[in-house]
């Protein structure tokens, strides 16, 4: 099982936390597809609080943290 977190405006209309089974996405890229979240949108991608790349694998048991970017001041 994978975990998958959402934050900011990724979870409108998501919601924040889901969890898929592992054979159905076997990188980041299929689980941003899986929940059509288009790359652009992504400037915070962790795997077990780890920054990676969307392009990196994942494996059951891991927890994946994806953030927009972020404006203020």
């Amino acid at each position: 099982m994978i975990e998958v977190r959402l934050f900011a405006t990724l979870r409108k209309g998501r919601g924040k936390i889901f969890y898929l089974e592992a054979d159905v996405c076997q990188n980041g890229s299929q689980v941003l597809e899986h929940f059509s979240i288009p790359h652009e949108e992504v400037a915070i991608f962790l795997i077990n609080g780890f920054h990676s790349s969307p392009d990196s694998e994942i494996h059951d048991g891991d927890v994946l943290a994806i953030f927009p970017p972020v404006g203020g001041g």
